[in-house]
Protein backbone atom coordinates (compact mmCIF):
# COMPACT_ATOMS: atom_id res chain seq x y z
CA UNK A 1 0.00 0.00 0.00
CA UNK A 2 2.83 2.40 0.91
CA UNK A 3 4.62 1.57 -2.34
CA UNK A 4 1.38 2.16 -4.24
CA UNK A 5 0.85 5.54 -2.55
CA UNK A 6 4.45 6.62 -3.16
CA UNK A 7 4.17 5.56 -6.80
CA UNK A 8 0.96 7.52 -7.38
CA UNK A 9 2.30 10.55 -5.51
CA UNK A 10 5.46 10.50 -7.63
CA UNK A 11 3.34 10.41 -10.78
CA UNK A 12 1.12 13.30 -9.64
CA UNK A 13 4.16 15.33 -8.59
CA UNK A 14 5.52 15.16 -12.15
CA UNK A 15 2.34 16.77 -13.55
CA UNK A 16 2.85 20.41 -14.45
CA UNK A 17 -0.73 21.34 -13.54
CA UNK A 18 -1.21 22.68 -10.02
CA UNK A 19 -3.38 20.14 -8.20
CA UNK A 20 -5.10 20.42 -4.83
CA UNK A 21 -7.62 18.04 -3.23
CA UNK A 22 -10.20 19.37 -0.75
CA UNK A 23 -13.00 17.85 1.32
CA UNK A 24 -16.64 18.99 1.32
CA UNK A 25 -15.78 21.80 3.79
CA UNK A 26 -12.98 23.17 1.67
CA UNK A 27 -10.16 21.84 3.85
CA UNK A 28 -7.06 20.96 1.85
CA UNK A 29 -6.18 17.25 1.94
CA UNK A 30 -3.41 17.05 -0.63
CA UNK A 31 -1.35 19.22 -2.98
CA UNK A 32 1.15 18.20 -5.62
CA UNK A 33 4.67 19.52 -6.12
CA UNK A 34 3.65 22.03 -8.82
CA UNK A 35 1.08 23.55 -6.47
CA UNK A 36 3.57 23.92 -3.62
CA UNK A 37 6.29 25.30 -5.88
CA UNK A 38 3.97 27.96 -7.36
CA UNK A 39 2.72 28.91 -3.90
CA UNK A 40 6.23 29.34 -2.53
CA UNK A 41 7.35 31.47 -5.49
CA UNK A 42 4.28 33.68 -5.37
CA UNK A 43 3.64 33.82 -1.61
CA UNK A 44 0.09 32.55 -1.88
CA UNK A 45 -2.33 30.20 -0.18
CA UNK A 46 -0.53 27.31 1.41
CA UNK A 47 2.04 26.34 4.00
CA UNK A 48 3.57 22.91 4.58
CA UNK A 49 0.85 21.94 7.07
CA UNK A 50 -1.95 22.63 4.51
CA UNK A 51 -3.71 24.61 7.21
CA UNK A 52 -5.47 26.88 4.71
CA UNK A 53 -9.13 26.39 3.83
CA UNK A 54 -9.43 26.72 0.06
CA UNK A 55 -13.03 27.96 0.09
CA UNK A 56 -12.23 30.53 2.77
CA UNK A 57 -9.43 31.93 0.62
CA UNK A 58 -11.82 32.20 -2.34
CA UNK A 59 -14.34 33.99 -0.10
CA UNK A 60 -11.66 36.42 1.11
CA UNK A 61 -10.69 37.22 -2.46
CA UNK A 62 -14.35 37.73 -3.39
CA UNK A 63 -14.81 40.12 -0.45
CA UNK A 64 -11.87 42.15 -1.80
CA UNK A 65 -13.65 42.58 -5.13
CA UNK A 66 -11.96 39.72 -7.00
CA UNK A 67 -14.47 38.50 -9.60
CA UNK A 68 -12.61 35.22 -10.04
CA UNK A 69 -12.66 34.55 -6.29
CA UNK A 70 -16.45 34.86 -6.28
CA UNK A 71 -16.84 32.76 -9.42
CA UNK A 72 -14.52 30.05 -8.10
CA UNK A 73 -16.24 29.89 -4.70
CA UNK A 74 -19.68 29.56 -6.29
CA UNK A 75 -18.47 26.98 -8.81
CA UNK A 76 -16.76 24.78 -6.22
CA UNK A 77 -19.78 24.86 -3.93
CA UNK A 78 -22.04 23.92 -6.84
CA UNK A 79 -19.94 20.77 -7.40
CA UNK A 80 -19.81 20.00 -3.66
CA UNK A 81 -23.61 20.07 -3.23
CA UNK A 82 -24.16 18.20 -6.47
CA UNK A 83 -25.79 20.97 -8.52
CA UNK A 84 -23.00 20.64 -11.08
CA UNK A 85 -21.02 17.57 -12.13
CA UNK A 86 -17.91 19.66 -12.71
CA UNK A 87 -16.82 23.27 -13.02
CA UNK A 88 -14.18 25.12 -15.00
CA UNK A 89 -13.20 28.67 -15.76
CA UNK A 90 -10.29 30.67 -17.13
CA UNK A 91 -8.75 33.52 -15.15
CA UNK A 92 -5.78 35.90 -15.19
CA UNK A 93 -3.08 35.64 -12.52
CA UNK A 94 -0.60 38.35 -13.52
CA UNK A 95 2.42 39.39 -11.50
CA UNK A 96 4.10 42.80 -11.79
CA UNK A 97 6.54 41.52 -14.41
CA UNK A 98 4.74 38.60 -16.09
CA UNK A 99 1.38 37.96 -17.71
CA UNK A 100 -0.19 34.61 -16.75
CA UNK A 101 -3.51 32.88 -17.26
CA UNK A 102 -4.81 29.61 -15.84
CA UNK A 103 -7.71 27.27 -16.43
CA UNK A 104 -9.30 25.95 -13.26
CA UNK A 105 -11.20 22.62 -13.22
CA UNK A 106 -13.12 21.05 -10.35
CA UNK A 107 -14.24 17.40 -10.31
CA UNK A 108 -15.30 15.00 -7.56
CA UNK A 109 -14.41 11.45 -6.57
CA UNK A 110 -15.22 9.10 -3.69
CA UNK A 111 -12.80 7.35 -1.37
CA UNK A 112 -13.99 5.24 1.56
CA UNK A 113 -17.52 6.58 0.95
CA UNK A 114 -16.35 10.15 1.43
CA UNK A 115 -16.54 12.64 -1.40
CA UNK A 116 -13.41 14.60 -2.24
CA UNK A 117 -12.81 17.25 -4.87
CA UNK A 118 -9.86 17.70 -7.20
CA UNK A 119 -9.06 21.25 -8.25
CA UNK A 120 -6.50 21.65 -11.01
CA UNK A 121 -4.98 24.84 -12.40
CA UNK A 122 -3.49 24.53 -15.88
CA UNK A 123 -1.23 27.25 -17.25
CA UNK A 124 -2.79 28.48 -20.53
CA UNK A 125 -0.61 31.59 -20.90
CA UNK A 126 0.76 30.64 -24.32
CA UNK A 127 -2.72 30.31 -25.83
CA UNK A 128 -4.03 33.46 -24.15
CA UNK A 129 -1.06 35.50 -25.37
CA UNK A 130 -1.79 34.37 -28.93
CA UNK A 131 -5.45 35.34 -28.51
CA UNK A 132 -4.41 38.65 -26.98
CA UNK A 133 -2.18 39.40 -29.95
CA UNK A 134 -5.18 39.11 -32.26
CA UNK A 135 -7.33 41.20 -29.92
CA UNK A 136 -4.62 43.86 -29.66
CA UNK A 137 -5.11 44.73 -33.30
CA UNK A 138 -8.45 46.30 -32.31
CA UNK A 139 -6.93 48.03 -29.28
CA UNK A 140 -4.09 49.90 -30.95
CA UNK A 141 -4.17 53.51 -32.10
CA UNK A 142 -3.39 53.39 -35.80
CA UNK A 143 -1.15 56.46 -35.82
CA UNK A 144 1.01 56.09 -32.70
CA UNK A 145 1.04 52.26 -32.38
CA UNK A 146 0.14 52.40 -28.68
CA UNK A 147 -3.15 51.61 -26.95
CA UNK A 148 -6.27 53.54 -27.92
CA UNK A 149 -8.70 55.22 -25.52
CA UNK A 150 -11.08 52.26 -25.51
CA UNK A 151 -8.43 49.81 -24.39
CA UNK A 152 -7.07 52.31 -21.88
CA UNK A 153 -10.49 52.36 -20.17
CA UNK A 154 -10.64 48.54 -20.09
CA UNK A 155 -7.11 48.26 -18.73
CA UNK A 156 -7.62 50.89 -16.03
CA UNK A 157 -10.72 49.03 -14.83
CA UNK A 158 -8.79 45.77 -14.47
CA UNK A 159 -5.72 47.34 -12.89
CA UNK A 160 -7.88 49.27 -10.42
CA UNK A 161 -9.40 45.97 -9.24
CA UNK A 162 -5.96 44.31 -9.01
CA UNK A 163 -4.53 47.15 -6.92
CA UNK A 164 -7.65 47.07 -4.73
CA UNK A 165 -6.99 43.39 -3.98
CA UNK A 166 -3.31 44.06 -3.31
CA UNK A 167 -4.08 47.21 -1.28
CA UNK A 168 -1.50 48.88 -3.50
CA UNK A 169 -1.42 52.37 -5.04
CA UNK A 170 -2.19 53.06 -8.68
CA UNK A 171 -0.83 56.08 -10.52
CA UNK A 172 -2.31 57.84 -13.52
CA UNK A 173 -0.30 60.18 -15.75
CA UNK A 174 -1.92 62.44 -18.33
CA UNK A 175 0.34 64.24 -20.82
CA UNK A 176 -0.76 67.15 -22.97
CA UNK A 177 1.51 68.49 -25.74
CA UNK A 178 1.77 72.25 -25.29
CA UNK A 179 0.37 74.45 -28.08
CA UNK A 180 0.12 71.51 -30.46
CA UNK A 181 -2.36 73.46 -32.61
CA UNK A 182 0.37 76.03 -33.22
CA UNK A 183 2.65 73.26 -34.44
CA UNK A 184 -0.03 71.92 -36.79
CA UNK A 185 -0.92 75.37 -38.11
CA UNK A 186 2.73 76.32 -38.65
CA UNK A 187 4.17 73.14 -40.16
CA UNK A 188 1.13 71.15 -41.34
CA UNK A 189 -0.65 68.02 -40.16
CA UNK A 190 1.94 65.62 -41.57
CA UNK A 191 4.57 67.12 -39.26
CA UNK A 192 2.02 66.99 -36.42
CA UNK A 193 1.39 63.30 -37.07
CA UNK A 194 5.13 62.58 -37.09
CA UNK A 195 5.36 64.41 -33.76
CA UNK A 196 2.61 62.25 -32.23
CA UNK A 197 4.37 59.10 -33.47
CA UNK A 198 7.64 60.22 -31.85
CA UNK A 199 5.96 60.85 -28.50
CA UNK A 200 4.18 57.48 -28.73
CA UNK A 201 7.55 55.77 -29.22
CA UNK A 202 8.97 57.51 -26.14
CA UNK A 203 6.08 56.27 -24.01
CA UNK A 204 6.28 52.76 -25.45
CA UNK A 205 9.98 52.54 -24.56
CA UNK A 206 9.33 53.66 -20.96
CA UNK A 207 6.25 51.52 -20.23
CA UNK A 208 7.17 47.85 -20.18
CA UNK A 209 5.54 46.05 -17.21
CA UNK A 210 2.28 44.08 -17.65
CA UNK A 211 0.81 46.25 -14.87
CA UNK A 212 1.43 49.44 -16.89
CA UNK A 213 -0.02 50.85 -20.09
CA UNK A 214 0.49 53.92 -22.26
CA UNK A 215 -2.29 55.13 -24.53
CA UNK A 216 -3.30 57.90 -26.84
CA UNK A 217 -5.93 59.55 -24.70
CA UNK A 218 -7.28 61.78 -27.45
CA UNK A 219 -5.85 64.28 -29.94
CA UNK A 220 -2.51 65.44 -28.52
CA UNK A 221 -3.15 63.93 -25.08
CA UNK A 222 -1.53 60.72 -23.84
CA UNK A 223 -2.07 58.71 -20.66
CA UNK A 224 -0.13 56.16 -18.64
CA UNK A 225 -1.26 53.78 -15.89
CA UNK A 226 1.40 52.64 -13.42
CA UNK A 227 0.03 49.83 -11.25
CA UNK A 228 1.44 49.07 -7.79
CA UNK A 229 3.81 52.06 -8.02
CA UNK A 230 4.56 54.89 -5.62
CA UNK A 231 3.97 58.53 -6.54
CA UNK A 232 7.72 59.16 -6.38
CA UNK A 233 8.37 56.42 -8.93
CA UNK A 234 5.61 57.71 -11.23
CA UNK A 235 6.93 61.29 -11.06
CA UNK A 236 10.45 60.06 -11.79
CA UNK A 237 9.18 58.37 -14.96
CA UNK A 238 7.13 61.46 -15.88
CA UNK A 239 10.29 63.57 -15.60
CA UNK A 240 12.05 61.18 -17.98
CA UNK A 241 9.17 61.61 -20.43
CA UNK A 242 9.45 65.39 -20.22
CA UNK A 243 13.20 65.18 -20.80
CA UNK A 244 12.82 62.82 -23.77
CA UNK A 245 10.25 65.15 -25.39
CA UNK A 246 12.69 68.06 -24.99
CA UNK A 247 15.46 65.98 -26.58
CA UNK A 248 13.32 65.45 -29.68
CA UNK A 249 13.90 69.17 -30.41
CA UNK A 250 10.79 69.35 -32.57
CA UNK A 251 10.38 72.97 -33.70
CA UNK A 252 7.28 74.86 -32.51
CA UNK A 253 8.42 78.41 -33.14
CA UNK A 254 5.05 80.04 -32.50
CA UNK A 255 4.57 78.41 -29.09
CA UNK A 256 4.40 80.98 -26.23
CA UNK A 257 6.28 78.50 -24.00
CA UNK A 258 9.43 77.58 -25.94
CA UNK A 259 10.26 77.43 -29.67
CA UNK A 260 10.35 73.62 -29.44
CA UNK A 261 7.77 70.99 -28.48
CA UNK A 262 7.06 70.80 -24.74
CA UNK A 263 4.46 69.05 -22.61
CA UNK A 264 2.44 69.55 -19.44
CA UNK A 265 1.88 66.54 -17.19
CA UNK A 266 -0.47 65.70 -14.34
CA UNK A 267 0.34 62.73 -12.05
CA UNK A 268 -2.12 61.46 -9.44
CA UNK A 269 -1.61 58.56 -7.04
CA UNK A 270 -4.50 56.83 -5.29
CA UNK A 271 -4.96 53.63 -3.32
CA UNK A 272 -8.24 51.96 -4.37
CA UNK A 273 -10.72 51.41 -1.56
CA UNK A 274 -14.47 51.12 -1.02
CA UNK A 275 -14.98 54.90 -1.15
CA UNK A 276 -13.03 56.03 -4.23
CA UNK A 277 -13.09 54.79 -7.82
CA UNK A 278 -11.24 55.14 -11.11
CA UNK A 279 -13.33 58.16 -12.10
CA UNK A 280 -11.95 59.98 -9.04
CA UNK A 281 -8.43 59.13 -10.16
CA UNK A 282 -9.05 60.47 -13.68
CA UNK A 283 -10.65 63.64 -12.30
CA UNK A 284 -7.76 64.36 -9.93
CA UNK A 285 -5.18 63.77 -12.67
CA UNK A 286 -7.08 66.11 -15.00
CA UNK A 287 -7.07 68.79 -12.31
CA UNK A 288 -3.30 68.45 -11.87
CA UNK A 289 -2.75 68.64 -15.62
CA UNK A 290 -4.88 71.79 -15.76
CA UNK A 291 -2.82 73.31 -12.93
CA UNK A 292 0.41 72.52 -14.79
CA UNK A 293 -0.95 74.30 -17.88
CA UNK A 294 -2.30 77.27 -15.93
CA UNK A 295 1.03 77.79 -14.18
CA UNK A 296 3.16 78.12 -17.30
CA UNK A 297 3.14 74.64 -18.95
CA UNK A 298 6.27 72.57 -19.64
CA UNK A 299 6.12 71.07 -16.13
CA UNK A 300 4.69 68.34 -13.91
CA UNK A 301 2.09 68.73 -11.18
CA UNK A 302 1.61 65.71 -8.92
CA UNK A 303 -0.26 64.72 -5.78
CA UNK A 304 -1.14 61.66 -3.72
CA UNK A 305 -4.77 61.23 -2.71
Amino acid sequence: MVESYEFLKAVIDTITEHIVVIDKNGEILFVNHSWKSFGQKNSCLIDEEWSVNYLSECDKAAAMGDDFGLKAANGIRAVIIGDEENFYCEYPCHSDDEKRWFMMRVTSFCIQREKCFVISHQNITERKLAEEEVLNLSRIDGLTDIANRRYFNEFLEGEWKRCYRLRAPINLVIIDLDYFKCLNDTYGHQVGDACLKSVGKILKDLVRRPSDICARYGGEEFSIVYGNTTLEQAVFLAEKILTEIHLLKIPNENSPTLPVLTASIGVASMQPNKINNKIDLIKKTDELLYAAKENGRNQIFSEEF
